[in-house]
């Protein structure tokens, strides 16, 4: 879960001690960590709000204490820069502005002529100490990680299958613009896209640092599973952009290979996992190019992976068990290369061989989402139909107009909640509408403004706060309907 940044230029040097840092720092009202779409990013114009939740500002940090949060900087397709320059320019850029830290775009100062020339968006990402703690990072506690990057434009492609009816996988050169933006639109529990960045960050350090396999286990295989619709796999895609930023300065190309499990089964008997070996013997030969990041992503895994013992008992076709065995192997072989990553969904977990869960370092269940979820990925939504004119402001205005969840919370029952096109209002209403959502999946949730939408009786011209009523009046429809 996503938030942007709220940024001060105008924090003071750091403090001698820490009872001077509460009286000296202005604080800045943090947003909910994981939570917040992009289009509701905060201008550093914007007055700063006094909050409690923003006065847990801890004392400076020892230099070698600092806390490592990442500063992603996208550059132009038509940039010819070195990423080491851009690198170094943007890092003196943060040096020369004391800037509180949260997720978010980073403004580039009109007077950097060669940043405005090169650089397309700056965006901190991941600022753990703030989703784990509730604190802002003040400027001397922070130690920016600047990643420069290209998005490729090409769009995926395939490998065609034996009878080339079906391709066997799709291919992406990351990080590539088709997922760009995709991790900051998912909206998840706290903790489970930093859970899954912290992991990949460990496997690829124990394999690339040579410790033991015999004495220390890992298998760099990640199986996400939970009921459709959740993002499964847009998160295994989006973790497979967001690394190849991350480590971008380490393997100069990446890849996502997208298998396409069903063009692995043959007609004829026997034949399906020799098309897995082949399948897995062209990943090999990606990998063996040690600059090369290469993840590989098999989506319903239960499809190859099916149970042995169901095969056994004669409910499923007997050379399921020559395809299991043949991932199972190519896994295993793949596991002495110290530069890929496997990642796995599935909406049936029980159907999965044993051997194949049991071999997946990280398990993780993706559910429905929250009521802070929910009104989260809403509020972008809606956000989103604001900025590009299809609903209008509330009384002209042009300031987003719907608080995120924590603030909402803080506010509810104040007396501007009865202003009828007030910010809160609004907000009330959006919050209304979560809650009514209760079981529906993300992918329902993002069709709903369009469903909303569809029913109004003004669709050219439609004001936030008729937009809403109708929205919590489609909800109630669809939650019906999706229980039959």
């Amino acid at each position: 879960m996503s938030a942007p940044m709220e940024i001060s230029f105008s924090a003071p040097p750091p403090p001698p001690d820490a009872a001077s840092t509460a009286a000296a720092s202005p604080l800045l009202e943090p947003a909910a960590a994981q939570m917040l779409p992009p289009v509701a990013a905060v201008s550093s114009s914007q007055p700063m709000q006094q909050t409690a939740a923003a006065a847990a500002v801890v004392a400076p940090s020892p230099a070698d204490d600092k806390v490592l949060v990442s500063v992603e900087v996208l550059l132009h397709a038509t940039s010819v820069a070195r990423h080491e320059d851009v690198q170094v320019a943007v890092e003196r850029m943060l040096e020369a502005r004391s800037l509180s830290y949260v997720d978010g775009p980073v403004p580039i100062p009109a007077d950097n002529s060669f940043l405005l020339e090169n650089v397309k968006r700056i965006r901190i990402s991941d600022t753990d100490e703030w989703v784990e703690n509730h604190k802002v990072l003040l400027f001397w506690q922070v130690k920016p990680v600047v990643h420069v990057f290209q998005l490729s434009e090409d769009g995926p492609g395939e490998e065609p299958s034996e009878d080339d009816t079906l391709s066997s996988f799709n291919e992406w050169a990351l990080p590539a613009k088709e997922f760009d933006g995709l991790w900051e639109s998912l909206l998840y529990e706290v903790g489970l896209k930093q859970r899954l960045l912290r992991y990949a960050a460990s496997a690829l350090l124990f394999t690339e640092r040579g410790v033991d396999t015999c004495l220390v286990s890992w298998n760099r295989i990640v199986l996400l599973h939970g009921p459709p619709g959740t993002g499964k796999t847009s998160l295994c895609k989006a973790l497979a952009q967001k690394l190849s930023i991350r480590f971008k300065s380490r393997y100069s190309m990446c890849q996502l290979i997208e298998v396409n499990a069903h063009s692995l089964f043959s007609k004829w008997f026997s034949e399906s996992g020799k098309l897995v070996a082949k399948l897995f013997q062209k990943i090999q030969e990606m990998v063996e190019e040690e600059s090369n990041l290469v993840f590989v992503l098999i989506d319903e895994v239960e499809s190859l992976a099916a149970a042995r013992q169901a095969a056994i008992s004669g409910s499923e076709p007997s050379d399921s068990i020559r395809v299991v065995n043949a991932l199972l192997t190519q896994m295993d072989k793949l596991k002495s290369w110290p530069n890929v990553i496997i990642l796995t969904t599935s909406n049936i977990t029980t159907a999965i061989d044993i051997a194949f869960v049991d071999r997946a370092d990280i398990k993780a269940y993706v559910g429905p989402p929250t009521l802070q979820a929910r009104y989260e990925i809403l509020r972008s939504c809606i956000q989103e139909l604001l900025r590009v004119g299809i609903l209008t402001y509330p009384q002209g205005s042009s300031v987003p107009c719907i608080l995120n969840y924590s603030t909402l919370n803080e506010k509810k029952h104040c007396p501007e909640a009865a202003e009828p096109h007030g910010a809160l209002h609004l907000s009330n209403l959006l919050y209304e509408a979560s809650k009514l959502c209760e079981g529906l999946s993300g992918r329902s949730l993002r069709k709903l403004p369009f469903l909303a939408h569809a029913s109004v009786t003004n669709p050219s011209c439609c004001d936030a706060s008729t937009f809403l009523h109708t929205l919590i009046q489609t909800a109630r429809r669809e939650v019906l309907e999706s229980r039959g």
